[in-house]
């Protein structure tokens, strides 16, 4: 059927067309996606076995749903993506402000203008990408703005009583006729704006200022809603929890390969960033781990979250500090740092609610502690523990390094160090490359200079190098250097 020369009610009844409720459409076109294996949700990672089961169940049960979860857990991703289920397109009586659908219409402008013109009644075709409709929730929304008013304006216009119900215009929601629809953060909306959709969800009329229209409006609602323990503005009142089908609880990746998945899809990077900007896999790591380590942290406000888009925005913040480098230096390639992770800070405290005790902290010192227990927690996945207490002539695997700067100078890396005189500094750390050669031998060339910065950063942190901010960059010594100076 091509509904491009379908232009008329008869036309489309000749086709032997049916009618479906948005559900059963949603549902039928599920059912066959899942009976050919494919996928329906592409671009969401690690939900693969948890939520998307359960919302594809709540979408064969033709459920309204609600999306419970921290932020930046792809909840409205997952219901824009549900317009994939919808059929490509859907066919309307022509000038119709609800989408009513020809077989069945539900206003007084499409009964009347069928009553007129019968099979003659011309009709339009709508595309499933004009089906979705979106609204945050605020407290400034009003009934007026999802149910719809009197419109006094129209009333004048069209000359007619205010007892006739051609003067009501309509909200969003009866414009969603045989649409998707979602609130997003539904907790925010005023409980008596939630009790406006009671009769919606359930008995499918409207009341618009003493009009009681009976619309049985046809629209798959999901709302997206943070935890009630968390959000201090309001709650889903207990009615209209009870009239949403499904509550399916999203979460946050639970591994650093999911999350790296999601931050290279997400983040902006940009055709010359990847051409001149080499990311080691590890400072991607990193990344993540930073992230897993402020959604445990003492510091930080757990009912908040920590929302995916913290990495999106370090990864972001690393390339530029990078690409910031190469064009000071004048370089044509580079590779990102440890050091960078510097540049990154902006990113993470503007990210991050802090509890009393942080904000006492500070949300730089947060931040970069936050950076420093990542890189402690991968640097015991690669090299050997570090134990709090040796015996006394216990031989350890970072002996020849600390031997080596008892016997050197510091070691001084600065935040804008050319290439060349950046690994020159680190090579000249022998040591360095005999650790890395025993316990990551496959690593490669590239990201040599990568690593032996960060087991400098790492040793510093376990307190076997001092680690000293100047200025313009970090200073790596013997720990005993400055008290030997102090002395």
């Amino acid at each position: 059927m091509n509904h491009q020369d379908i232009k008329t009610l008869g036309e489309l009844k000749a086709t032997g067309y049916q009618s479906l409720s948005i559900k059963d459409e949603l549902r039928n076109n599920l059912i066959s996606k899942i009976k050919q294996q494919e996928t329906v949700f592409t671009g969401v990672w690690g939900y693969e076995d948890s939520v998307i089961p359960e919302l594809e169940t709540a979408i064969l049960s033709k459920h309204n749903i609600n999306l419970l979860g921290l932020r930046g857990q792809a909840k409205t991703r997952l219901a824009r993506l549900m317009v994939t289920l919808l059929d490509e397109y859907i066919p309307i009586v022509k000038g119709s402000e609800i989408n009513d659908d020809p077989l069945r219409p539900l206003s007084r402008y499409a009964k009347e203008l069928i009553a007129k013109y019968n099979d003659d009644t011309p009709i339009s075709w709508v595309h499933r990408e004009e089906r979705f409709f979106e609204k945050l929730a605020t407290p400034d929304v009003t009934v007026a703005d999802l149910i719809g008013d009197v419109d006094p304006i129209k009333a004048m216009n069209l000359k007619l009583n205010y007892a006739d119900d051609r003067v009501i215009h309509f909200g969003m929601i009866p414009r969603a006729n045989r649409c998707i629809f979602v609130i997003n953060e539904i907790p925010d909306l005023q409980a008596r704006i939630q009790v406006s959709l009671f009769n919606i969800l359930q008995e499918g009329d409207i009341q618009i200022r003493g009009f009681k229209l009976r619309l049985p409006l046809d629209i798959q609602f999901v709302f997206t809603a943070n935890p009630e323990d968390y959000t201090n503005r309001g709650s889903i009142v207990t009615p209209l929890k009870d009239r949403i089908g499904s509550q399916i609880l999203t979460h946050y990746p639970k591994s650093i390969e999911i999350a790296k998945k999601i931050t290279a899809q997400e983040a902006t990077y940009l055709k010359e960033q990847k051409n001149k900007i080499h990311v080691p896999e590890l400072a991607r790591d990193i990344i993540e781990q930073l992230v897993i380590e402020a959604r445990k942290s003492e510091f930080v406000d757990l009912k908040s979250g920590v929302s995916a888009r913290m990495s999106i925005s370090i990864f972001e913040n690393l390339l530029s500090t990078a690409e910031r480098r190469l064009l000071l230096n004048e370089e044509t390639s580079t590779s990102v740092r440890v050091l960078d992770f510097l540049g990154t800070i902006p990113a993470i405290t503007g990210k991050i609610e802090l509890v009393y005790e942080g904000e006492q902290e500070g949300a730089d010192v947060v931040a970069q502690l936050l950076l420093n227990n990542a890189i402690k927690t991968i640097f015991n996945t690669l090299f050997p523990e570090i134990k709090k207490l040796k015996k006394e002539g216990e031989a350890s695997a970072y002996d020849a390094i600390s031997s080596w700067f008892s016997t050197k100078e510091a070691v001084e890396l600065l935040d804008g160090m050319d290439d060349m005189y950046f690994k020159e500094q680190l090579d000249s750390i022998a040591p360095l490359n005999e650790l890395i050669k025993k316990y990551q031998p496959e690593i490669s060339e590239k990201d040599v200079p990568f690593m032996q910065e960060f087991i400098l950063w790492s040793l510093s942190e376990y307190k076997i190098l001092n680690k000293e901010r100047f200025n313009t960059g970090f200073q790596f010594n013997d720990p005993l250097a400055n008290y030997i100076k102090r002395i």
